[in-house]
């Protein structure tokens, strides 16, 4: 296995450190609790409510956020024994076969080239909530801003990221009391809701206008794409390894919060906003591009708020450009791997004198040209197909971090190598990984089932549901055939090299805890 013994040379000092570590424990952690909360959650989920019901859309996004939780568990402990930036492209080629490798690393960056533009749209498009002048001078203002946060100190991008994490974290507390008060009648109108809606239009939508159990649960069913863009790129927590501090301790830690966040954050404000709005609602219905579709925006209008409606969209405005400046960070790190293993032109490699790679950033910033369909009458539509396709990379990136955790997995176990061994041992393996596995292999391959509904095609829906899997597939068997890879066996596998480096290179003691630090659960 020449190929194996390469990539895992690869593993030196120099190109750990190639880019600098400038992330802190705080910056990691804000990162993984709120990096990635952006449109999906404050916009989208004004359409899964009006296509699913109040009981379909809190359903699947719970779901949704458990099977998320076993892919960042499976993330957690790969990148906490091997940190190297861009998340799980590297793991793939030492523990599956450098042809995954290569599919994953080009369809993530194919997923971030469409992510970033449809981030920056939403973002110019939202500000016509206050101002009416050309979308185009406000794509090009945020996209420069994103240029100027990723291309110096990643530090600089890290305290960026962490003060808009914060942010959104109270605006996200801040809308879920505000929910709990308008829905015991302390709203200006002094109407008590409660859980009138979902009595009344009724807890499921019959989609499709179905009738029955089946329309029900058509309804449900939707709701998973439409959780996972709001979820995409949770694993982030990984993506930038290489540039965390102490990472074979931080990363775990991020990733073990990630249930107990999932279910602070995403879940409670829909189950929130499920109480707020019946899912008849006509505001939910319209396809505005603006926050005038966010659910909580909306439920402020109809209780007679007047100034909330102005604080939840900057901060909305924040969470889309945050999303993207996020993204724009990882889509480097993903080119900077892949060039690494000579799966991408060498440039890409390139770092500037702050351990930067600044090839990547200007490689995937320049799709933010692609934002510029916000000018024309039809970006809203264009945002919710680009929505579309994420989702469905986003998912195809998820099954590639669980298949190449089971690989690990047994490998350790087939070699007779103890998981105590490891910097962290993540709870619930390898059950987690495939329950998340099996169920996102299901929800993929029915992600376009409307569209073999009789009298229901839809040639933009079939494509953002399939397109990447055809994609992926071109990806993986093209190199394969070219490079005549193969798939490394359990035997072979250099789980026992990782492990060897990460305990002679152990992570430096932690600092004492402070009194702020103990009671702190944000960062701590």
């Amino acid at each position: 296995m020449p190929l194996v013994v390469l990539l895992v040379a690869s593993l030196s000092a120099d190109n750990i450190l190639s880019i600098r570590r400038g992330l802190q424990q705080r910056h990691i952690q804000m990162i993984a609790l709120a990096g990635t909360i952006g449109t999906g959650l404050f916009l989208g989920s004004g359409r899964a409510l009006a296509q699913a019901g109040p009981a379909g859309i809190f359903m699947g996004y719970s779901i949704m956020g458990l099977l998320i939780s076993g892919v960042t568990l499976s993330i957690g402990e790969l990148s906490a024994l091997v940190p190297l930036s861009g998340g799980i492209i590297r793991p793939a080629a030492y523990f599956v076969d450098p042809a995954f490798s290569f599919a994953q690393g080009w369809n993530v960056t194919y997923q971030y080239l469409i992510s970033i533009p449809a981030e920056i749209s939403a973002a110019a498009v939202i500000v016509q909530f206050w101002v009416t002048i050309n979308n185009a001078i406000w794509v090009t203002v945020f996209s420069a801003i994103l240029f100027v946060t990723n291309a110096f100190l990643v530090k600089i991008y890290g305290e960026v990221e962490f003060y808009l994490a914060l942010l959104k974290v109270f605006l996200i507390v801040g809308m879920n009391i505000m929910g709990l008060v308008i829905t015991a009648g302390g709203g200006p109108n002094h109407e008590a809701v409660g859980f009138r809606y979902w009595h009344d239009p009724g807890p499921f939508v019959q989609y499709l206008d179905v009738p029955g159990p089946l329309g029900r649960f058509m309804g449900f069913w939707t709701v998973f794409a439409n959780a996972a863009y709001a979820y995409s790129s949770i694993e982030t927590i990984s993506m930038a390894a290489a540039e965390t501090y102490a990472p074979r301790r931080n990363i775990p830690k991020a990733a073990k919060r990630v249930f107990v966040r999932v279910l602070l954050f995403y879940v409670t404000s829909i189950l929130m906003i499920t109480l707020l709005i019946p899912s008849d609602d006509p505001m939910l219905l319209r396809s505005t591009g603006t926050a005038a579709q966010s659910p909580f925006l909306i439920a402020a209008n109809r209780a007679g708020i007047k100034v909330v409606p102005h604080i939840i969209n900057a901060i909305v405005l924040t969470s889309a450009w945050s999303s993207g400046n996020s993204t724009l960070l990882s889509g480097s790190r993903i080119l900077f791997g892949l060039a690494r293993e000579g799966q991408a032109p060498k440039f890409l490699a390139r770092t500037n004198r702050w351990g930067v790679p600044y090839m990547g950033i200007i490689a995937i910033g320049v799709w933010m040209a692609l934002g510029y369909m916000s000018v024309s009458a039809t970006a809203a539509m264009v945002f919710t197909w680009l929505q579309d396709l994420v989702a469905c990379a986003q998912i195809m990136g998820w099954l590639v971090i669980c298949t190449t955790y089971l690989r690990f997995y047994y490998a350790m176990k087939k070699q007779g190598i103890s998981r105590l061994r490891l910097p962290w041992k993540a709870p619930f393996q390898p059950y987690a990984a495939w329950m998340t596995l099996v169920s996102l292999i299901i929800i993929l391959l029915t992600g376009g089932y409307t569209t073999f509904i009789h009298g229901h095609w839809s040639t933009e829906t079939f494509i953002s549901a399939y397109l990447d899997i055809g994609i992926f597939a071109a990806l993986y068997f093209g190199y394969k055939i070219w490079y005549r890879t193969k798939i490394i066996s359990l035997d072979e596998s250099p789980v026992a090299r990782f492990v060897d480096i990460a305990e002679n290179d152990p992570d430096p003691p932690e600092d004492v805890k402070t009194a702020w630090s103990r009671i702190n659960i944000l960062w701590s």
